[in-house]
C-alpha cells in the first residue's frame, strides 16, 4: 500500500477514535497507540531510513504532517474533555442559595475560658508570660514554700483535698491555689520574672458562690526595683481594660496573706443600683482580688536573695470575675453541662480576644 493511502487510513481511523474518546484515559491510550514509541505513525517514520531519496521526499512530509494533525486533534479533544469534567464538577458542587441557612453549631467557648483568654491577652500586652503546673501537688510547693506555718488552718482536712499517704508517709493533695506555679517558676527561672499562672484549684466548699473545683489566675513579678506602686498601676490598668472602661477607681485595704508582706485586698468602685453592677462609677465598692509584695521567706525558699530582689504577686477567682462581667447569678451551672446555658452565655471560640481588637 502506498504511503499516501496509509496516511489517509490512519488519519481517518484515529480521528474517529479521538472524537469518540469519552475521557482523558481513553484519549491517552489512542495517543500511545498512534504516536507513542511503538505506535503506528512512529513505526512508519522508522522506515524512512530504508527508503530511497525520492520516496523520502514524499513519505517524510506526509508522515510529519500526519503526526502534527493527530497531535492537534488530541490536544483539542483533551481541552474539550477537561472543560466537560470541570463543568460536571461545578454542577455537582453548586450550592442552592434558596435552601435554608445551616444551623449554627451548638458548641461555644465557656465563659470561664473566655475570661482566661481575655486576661491572658491583657497581661501578655504588659509583658507577662503564661506558666503552668500540675493539679496534684506536694506540701512543699503548696504550703511550706509559701510561708504557711505548721498548723495553719488551710492545711486542715476541712479545706484541702488530701490523698492517702504514700509509703514514706507523705500525702499528695489537690492544689488549693495556683501559687505553686509561682514557686516552680521561681525555682526554675532566675529573675527577673514576670508570669501569670492560670488553672483549676480545689477546696471543700459548695454553694451559690463557691464550688469544690474552681479557677484562679495569679500573677508574679520579681525584679530588683519592684514596689507597691508598680503593683497598683499594673492592676488598675489591667482591670480598666478587662471591664472595658476608660478608668477605674481602686482602693487597697490592708490584709494578711502568709506569702506576701505587706498584703492588701483590692476593691474597685462600682454602682449596685438597678439590680446590676456597673464598674467605674457609683459610690459602692467591689472586692476583686488579693495582692501584696512577695514575702522574703518565699523568695528564700525559692533560692532568691531577698536582699537583692523583691516582687509583687496577686491572685483572683476567674469564676467570680466571669459572673461579674457577664451577669451570671450562680456558679453551679458552670459545671452542669447544660446546652441551653452554654448557648446563652458561651462565646464563639474562634474570635480570640485582643487588647486592640476588643475583648468580649
Amino acid at each position: 500500500m502506498a504511503i499516501e493511502e496509509q496516511v489517509r487510513d490512519i488519519e481517518a481511523e484515529t480521528a474517529q477514535a479521538i472524537a469518540a474518546a469519552g475521557d482523558e484515559a481513553a484519549l491517552e491510550a489512542i495517543r500511545v497507540a498512534e504516536l507513542g514509541k511503538k505506535g503506528r505513525v512512529s513505526l512508519l517514520m522508522r522506515e524512512l531510513g530504508g527508503m530511497s531519496p525520492q520516496q523520502r521526499q514524499i513519505a517524510g512530509p506526509a508522515l510529519n504532517g500526519l503526526k502534527d494533525r493527530l497531535t492537534a486533534l488530541i490536544t483539542a479533544r483533551r481541552s474539550d474533555l477537561e472543560t466537560a469534567a470541570l463543568n460536571r464538577r461545578l454542577e455537582a458542587e453548586r450550592e442552592d442559595m434558596t435552601l435554608p441557612a445551616p444551623r449554627e453549631a451548638a458548641g461555644a467557648l465557656h465563659p470561664v475560658m473566655q475570661v482566661f483568654e481575655e486576661l491572658a491577652a491583657i497581661f501578655a500586652d504588659m509583658g507577662f508570660a503564661v506558666a503552668e503546673g500540675p493539679d496534684i501537688e506536694d506540701d512543699f510547693h503548696n504550703f511550706t514554700a509559701l510561708n504557711f506555718p505548721p498548723g495553719h488552718p488551710a492545711r486542715e482536712m476541712h479545706d484541702t483535698f488530701f490523698m492517702k499517704p504514700g509509703p514514706d508517709g507523705t500525702r499528695k493533695l489537690l492544689r488549693t491555689h495556683t501559687s505553686p506555679i509561682q514557686v516552680r517558676a521561681m525555682l526554675n527561672t532566675p529573675p527577673p520574672l514576670r508570669i501569670i499562672a492560670p488553672g483549676r484549684v480545689y477546696r471543700k466548699d459548695w454553694d451559690a458562690t463557691h464550688t469544690p473545683m474552681f479557677h484562679q489566675i495569679e500573677g508574679l513579678v520579681v525584679d530588683q526595683t519592684v514596689h507597691m506602686g508598680h503593683l497598683r498601676s499594673c492592676l488598675t490598668e489591667a482591670f480598666a481594660r478587662f471591664f472595658e472602661t476608660p478608668a477605674i477607681h481602686a482602693r487597697f485595704r490592708p490584709h494578711f496573706f502568709p506569702f506576701t508582706e505587706p498584703s492588701a485586698e483590692m476593691d474597685i468602685r462600682c454602682d449596685r443600683s438597678g439590680g446590676g453592677i456597673r464598674v467605674g462609677e457609683g459610690d459602692d465598692w467591689l472586692e476583686i482580688l488579693g495582692c501584696g509584695m512577695v514575702h522574703p521567706n518565699v523568695l528564700r525558699s525559692c533560692g532568691i536573695d531577698p536582699e537583692t530582689y523583691q516582687g509583687f504577686a496577686f491572685g483572683l477567682g476567674v469564676d467570680r470575675l466571669a459572673m461579674l462581667k457577664y451577669g451570671m447569678p450562680d456558679l453551679r451551672p458552670y459545671f452542669e453541662a447544660d446546652v441551653d446555658w452554654i448557648r446563652h452565655y458561651g462565646f464563639r471560640p474562634w474570635l480570640l480576644p485582643t487588647v486592640t481588637g476588643g475583648l468580649s
